[in-house]
Formats: C-alpha cells, sequence, structure tokens
C-alpha cells in the first residue's frame, strides 16, 4: 500500500506544534540554505550511524554522571574530572560522549574479521560494541590499584608472533601487568588475555565485568559463575574462560551499586541478574603478600561461521607480511610508527576494508583507496587484489561506486586505485574489471553539470556531501579532481583493455573537465585576490581548502610547484596549523594526522624542507602503541573524532615513508628526496624496500661515508618492468643528481661543499 499521498510535512508539523516544540520541518529547510542546493542534503548512512552514536551518548547521560562512584573507564574518568584538561561541562549537554580519549588499540590475526580493542588503560573490550573486562589489584588494607584511574601507565604494541597489547599499572606495591591478544584454537578464534598481579601484602587480584566500552554503556543484564568457578557465561549467549577457579566472587545490580564498592564483603554470589542492563561481576583471586599471581583468560570470539575467511593462527603473521616492504633506520621510533601501520593495514583488510577497528568498522570508497594504494606500494599487492576484485560488487547500474549517497568522489577514486595497482604491478587490467570501470567513467562523464557558462560550477561536478569533513554540501573541488584522475586513468586502462575508441573520450573529457576546473579556479582567484585554492568556488579560504590539496597529492594533477598548490600550503600553513599539526576546524576540531600528511606530502613533493617538520609532528602524536585516532585533542592529546585506531592514518604513514625515499614524478623516480639530514646524524645505514613503483620494484640504500668527508651512498636495487626510468637523486643538503643508465649506486656530496 502506497502512501505517499498523506500529507506527512503538515502531519509532523502540527504535532510539534501541539506539544510545544519547534517546526522540525521549518527548522530543516532553514538549516539546508545554509549549503548549496544538492539532490542529497547528508548521507542517509551518516544520518544512522549519527542517531545510533547520540542514542548510546544519551543513555551515557542517564547512568554516568549519577553514578560517579562507579570505577569507569579511562575516557569517562578523565572527561569527567573538573580538574582534568579533558573535564567538559554538562549542563546543556543531552548526550555524553568520548571526545577527548578517544584511543584504543586493535588485536587479531589476519583475515578474521573479529577485532578486539584495548583502551589506553588496559581496559579490554573483546566483542564489538560489547561489554568489557578490567582488571584491578585491592589489597585488604591499603591502596586500590584502578588503572583507569592512574594518571599514567605504560603500554606498547608487541609486534612479535603473537601480536599483543601490553599494559603495565602501578600503584605503590601494587602492579597489574596485562598482555591481550587474538589466537586461533582449533580454527576458531580466540581472545586471550594474560594478566600477571603483584603485592608486597595481602591481597585480591580482580578481573570485573564492566557494562561499557570506549563509547559508553553496553548493557549486561545477566551473569552466572560456573560451577567449577572458572568461567562467566554471560546474557546466556557469551563465555569468559578463567584457566584457574576464583577464590571469591561478587555481583551487583544497578541498584546497589558497582561492585567495585563491596569487594571487601565475605558474601560470594554465583548468578545474578539486572533489569536495567548494569550488571557487574569481579572474580578475585588471592594474592599472599609479597608474591605474584598469573591468571589467562579467554573470551571465544565466533558466535556463528565467520563472516569473511577462516582466522589463521597468530604465528603465520610472518606468512602475511611476507615480502612486505621494509624500513630500517636508526630512529626506532619511526620503524616502530612503520610496522605498526602495516599490521594496523592487515588488521582491518580481513575481506571487507575498515577504516578502524571499531566505530569505523564499516566501508567507504574514499578511505578504503588510500588504504588499498598504500597495500599495494607496501608489497602487499594479494591483499589488494583481493579488496579491488569487491569494488565492482558496490557499483549501482548506473556506474555510480556507492558506499554512501551524495559523496561524488568515490568514482573518480575507484578508477584512479584500479589504474595505480596495474601500474604499480605491471599488471593489465583484469578483464572483469573492465565494464565497471566503463561503466564508472561514463558516470562521471553524466554527472558534470552544463548550464549557465557564467556559473562558477558549469562543468563541475554536482553539490554534494563529500568529505564530511570539508563542510556542508556544496560544489568541492576535492571531487572534480578525483573526477579529472578517474577519466585519466580509466584512459589508461580502456588502452591496456584494447578500446581505443573509449581511451580517446576518456581522455577527451579529463582535459575538457580539468579545464572547466581552471577557469573556476581563475576567476575565484580574482575573487579571492590570490592564488590560493578554496574548499569550492563559493567558499572563502577556511580550512577546508586541505580537501583541494589533492590536485597535489596523491594526484599530481598539478606541477610540484604550482603557484595554486603552494599557495594554498602557504595559507594553510599560517592559519589552520596548530602545534605543528593541521588543524581542521570543521566537523574534527582536532589535530588531523593524515590531513598533516597530506600537508607534508606537497611540500615534499615542492623540495621545502618544512614536510620533515610534519613528519616528526605526526611521530609524537601516535599513540604509545603506534596509533592515530582521526584526530586529537589539541590539549589532552588524546582522540576528539572518529575510530581510535584510524586505518587510513596508518595508511599515509606508510605512504609518507615510502614517498621519502621512492616516488614517482611523472615518469621519473625521485630517490631519497624525504632522507633528513637529521635521520643521516647517527651515521648508521638506512633501507627502504623493495618498495613497489609503476617502473618496478626498488630497494633504497643510504650509507654515510666513514670518513671525514661527510658524503654519502646512495644505492639502488631494482626489477624494473621494462627499461630503466630516469633516476634523480634529490637527498636534502646534497647536491642532487641524476643516475646514468645501468648505474646502481651514486656517491652525494654536501651542498655547501660544492662551489
Amino acid at each position: 500500500m502506497r502512501l505517499s499521498w498523506l500529507p506527512w510535512k503538515l502531519i509532523i508539523r502540527s504535532a510539534a506544534k501541539a506539544h510545544g516544540f519547534l517546526d522540525p520541518v521549518a527548522l530543516l529547510s532553514h538549516i539546508h540554505k545554509f549549503a548549496q542546493p544538492s539532490e542529497v542534503a547528508e548521507p542517509i548512512e551518516l544520518l544512522r550511524a549519527g542517531v545510533v552514536f547520540h542514542a548510546r551518548g544519551l543513555i551515557n547521560s542517564r547512568i554516568i554522571q549519577h553514578n560517579l562512584d562507579w570505577v569507569w573507564p579511562y575516557w569517562v574518568e578523565r572527561q569527567f574530572d573538573p580538574t582534568d584538561d579533558a573535564f567538559i561541562p554538562r549542563a546543556f549537554t543531552l548526550t555524553h560522549i568520548n571526545v577527548t580519549h578517544r584511543n584504543w588499540t586493535a588485536i587479531g590475526v589476519p583475515d578474521c574479521d573479529h577485532l578486539p580493542v584495548v583502551d589506553p588503560r588496559g581496559l579490554l573490550t573483546p566483542l564489538w560494541d560489547k561489554w568489557s573486562i578490567d582488571t584491578w589489584i585491592v589489597a585488604d588494607a591499603g591502596p586500590i590499584l584502578l588503572p583507569s584511574r592512574n594518571k599514567s601507565c605504560d603500554q606498547r604494541l608487541d609486534l612479535g608472533a603473537d601480536y599483543a597489547v601490553v599494559t603495565e599499572a602501578h600503584l605503590d606495591d601494587l602492579v597489574v601487568h596485562t598482555r591481550a591478544d587474538v589466537m586461533s584454537r582449533k580454527e576458531e578464534p580466540v581472545c586471550r588475555l594474560r594478566i600477571t598481579g603483584s603485592a608486597s601484602q595481602p591481597a585480591w587480584l580482580v578481573v570485573a565485568i564492566r557494562p561499557y566500552n570506549p563509547e559508553g554503556i553496553s548493557f549486561v543484564h545477566e551473569v552466572a559463575l560456573s560451577t567449577h568457578r572458572n568461567a562467566w557465561l554471560i546474557d546466556n549467549q557469551y563465555s569468559v574462560r578463567f584457566d584457574h577457579a576464583a577464590d571469591r566472587h561478587h555481583l551487583s545490580d544497578y541498584r546497589h551499586g558497582d561492585v567495585y564498592i563491596d569487594l571487601h564483603d565475605a558474601r560470594d554470589d554465583t548468578t545474578g541478574q539486572c533489569d536495567v542492563g548494569m550488571l557487574t561481576a569481579a572474580a578475585m583471586f588471592r594474592l599472599p603478600g609479597d608474591s605474584s599471581r598469573e591468571l589467562t583468560i579467554t573470551i571465544p570470539l565466533e558466535q556463528k561461521a565467520p563472516k569473511h575467511n577462516t582466522p589463521t593462527p597468530a604465528s603465520l603473521w610472518p606468512e602475511h607480511l611476507q615480502g612486505h616492504c621494509r624500513l630500517q633506520h636508526p630512529d626506532e621510533h619511526l620503524v616502530y610508527l612503520y610496522d605498526a601501520a602495516i599490521c594496523s593495514l592487515i588488521l582491518c583488510t580481513p575481506g571487507d576494508v575498515y577504516p578502524g577497528p571499531y566505530t569505523y568498522k564499516r566501508f567507504w570508497f574514499r578511505d578504503a583507496t588510500f588504504i588499498v594504494h598504500a597495500l599495494s606500494c607496501a608489497g602487499l599487492a594479494e591483499r589488494a587484489e583481493r579488496i579491488l576484485d569487491t569494488f565492482p560488487e558496490r557499483q549501482s547500474a548506473n556506474g555510480y561506486f556507492h558506499s554512501q549517497e551524495g559523496e561524488w568522489d568515490a568514482n573518480g577514486e575507484v578508477l584512479w586505485v584500479f589504474n595505480r595497482f596495474c601500474q604499480i604491478t605491471g599488471r593489465p587490467i583484469k578483464p572483469q574489471w573492465w565494464p565497471s570501470v566503463n561503466r564508472g567513467a561514463k558516470w562521471i562523464q553524466r554527472k558534470r553539470l552544463t548550464g549557465d557558462r557564467e556559473s562558477l560550477h558549469v562543468g563541475l561536478l554536482p553539490a554534494g556531501f563529500s568529505a564530511e569533513h570539508l563542510g556542508p554540501n556544496d560544489y568541492y573541488y576535492w571531487d572534480d579532481f578525483w573526477g579529472i584522475a578517474g577519466l585519466r586513468a580509466a584512459a589508461t586502462l580502456a588502452s591496456q583493455h584494447g578500446d581505443m575508441r573509449s581511451e580517446t573520450e576518456f581522455r577527451r573529457q579529463a582535459d575538457d573537465f580539468l579545464q572547466a576546473v581552471e577557469q573556476s579556479l581563475s576567476r575565484v582567484a580574482q575573487k579571492l585576490k590570490r592564488r590560493a585554492m578554496p574548499a569550492s568556488p563559493y567558499r572563502r579560504l577556511d580550512a577546508g581548502a586541505i580537501g583541494s590539496i589533492v590536485a597535489g597529492y596523491p594526484l599530481q594533477l598539478f606541477d610540484a610547484r604550482d603557484s595554486r598548490l603552494l599557495d594554498s600550503i602557504d595559507f594553510l600553513l599560517e592559519t589552520c596549523f596548530l602545534k605543528g599539526g593541521f588543524f581542521q576546524d570543521m566537523i574534527h576540531s582536532g589535530i588531523n594526522p593524515y590531513l598533516t600528511l597530506h600537508v607534508a606530502q606537497v611540500l615534499l613533493r615542492a623540495g621545502d624542507p618544512r614536510y620533515a617538520e610534519l613528519i616528526d609532528t605526526v611521530a609524537l602524536l601516535a599513540s604509545p602503541t603506534g596509533q592515530w585516532p582521526e584526530a586529537i585533542h589539541p590539549r589532552t592529546g588524546g582522540g576528539c573524532m572518529g575510530d581510535g585506531h584510524h586505518a587510513w592514518a596508518s595508511a599515509e604513514w606508510i605512504m609518507m615513508m615510502r614517498n621519502c625515499f621512492v616516488r614517482e614524478e611523472g615518469t621519473r623516480l625521485i630517490l631519497a628526496s624525504g632522507v633528513s639530514p637529521r635521520w643521516l646524524a647517527a651515521g648508521k645505514p638506512i633501507l627502504f624496500g623493495p618498495a613497489p613503483t609503476i617502473h618496478g620494484p626498488v630497494t633504497v640504500t643510504i650509507e654515510p661515508a666513514r670518513d671525514n668527508t661527510r658524503s654519502i651512498t646512495v644505492a639502488w636495487q631494482a626489477v624494473w618492468h621494462d627499461t630503466s626510468p630516469l633516476l634523480e637523486i634529490r637527498t636534502p643538503g646534497f647536491v642532487p643528481a641524476i643516475a646514468e643508465h645501468n648505474q646502481n649506486s651514486i656517491k652525494m656530496y654536501p651542498a655547501e661543499d660544492n662551489p
């Protein structure tokens, strides 16, 4: 039955006014006036996610602030502490959400869709968006170690065979050490938490079920301790197993408060229920005076058939890393961040591709493009190809690569990354990809706007939501630059496929599209009285201009020293940087690591030494486990936006390191252009490779001289797809050089030594 004839707007307006509310129809209509007219106001997928997010925040507001005597996760303990920089007043805040410490680290095994997360104080959330497990030490008479209330804590990511997050918290003589990882047991993934508690006085090691996670409340209604006292059954569905029987056990429902409050009571409960869903449980293990105790907890992660591939044992991590591009560097922190980034991309591509393991555990073409490109450039081509094989399945019949409505950058991104993969691997386009590429390119052609030649947006893509951090719906140059790059890529792929007619048409369309953008930019420059590119032709210069530098990185549509690019970078550095990083005022309202690296990449192409400062800033912004949230709070250093373990940021770190050693500039290869003097000061060799390029894989080695000449030797080993390309060696501080044919090393001398 169709109900479209009903006057819905009138009904909603009347109902709202009858109850004293604002007219929602008029309000939404007014809000839309702040954006350019668009066929999609906001992607329904993002609206749905936002509603779910703030529904959780509303529950948080009803529970947390009224129960501050509970033990809460680290972000709550900080955000609700009026003496802390993270404190947020709550009087007019309807929802209480984590906006100051969105930091966590995923654990897992390759090709397993389950990604438990660990917060900065060791709180383990083994199942996606469910309850968590915390560990405490409670002395019989004296201090209580609650890691979430500790101002400091030691945490690191162990990149060994088991890929584990290791956390250690101290309070006086009390120490709790945890090691969280995922392993396979009989081909089923199991989350494992190994705990060591120690105290010099009689105490209890406590393992607690907590009805929350890094986003807030996650209900627990029932907990039962097994007859052997070595397992929990949670909500009649989830199992948590101990390798030792609990010596004591406590439960508490919401009306009686947190189980933590009464841990010294002698009672022993084995089952409990809470109709509110705030049941807490504590299994207690005796620590005699001056002793330590080890305990292992396992949580089966598979409640049904796996979504993607059969999980592989943790011991197979080396197999999934085999052949990847390695970094050897005297700065161990840079290597740690690089290796952690490689593992992050493997974890977040279990079959699908996720921008993050928790908040962003869903698909976006934009993030997927950057992640797939980094995988390809890191020597993980098989994994990248597997993801690319799924892209045609997500394409609409009209050719639109659809992950979210109104994001017109997707088609250009997909076509570009298909072509980059083929170039980097030296393979022609797969026959099954071509129909999808062809439809995708034609969609871009049809989507471009026609009409009034005097309009600033004629020939561009329609107004859309685009990258959400650029602002409200508008005619974003970001979308246009991707569209141009996508058409150029489609032309190249058409040639490989033998479709010369399509190649000619796509290339003509790309040239026409670029001309339309350049005409728009020229008119905008007259209006702004400078060459810097705003986010759209109808915007003043603001932080959204970060999107327009995509013409320089990664697309290289403009020359490295194009005045529009460089003036845009100057504007961003002068106006939008805080504490050495790009501060995105819109949506993110934080320092953004991956966008800071976009600026660094443009500077690197231009030979501007300021790129090195931005690399150092991003390295310092990383968490102790080598991860970055999407955006970072400028005072707390914690995450304030998006996923706390952001795979796009990891992808950009990989690309930054790669381009410092080897990068394409047109048909040339540029070697060692980002190897800063500080890296060479240690006097130790540096190696990167084998790094896939459009000409073939290259391994670059930089060896400082052992004499007093202050020279370095840059050497390379390559397996070219065809003939050797033109190689330029542009190490900062040294005289540039061009390699001769068949040369595989060159001695570089300091620029000041050369008259």
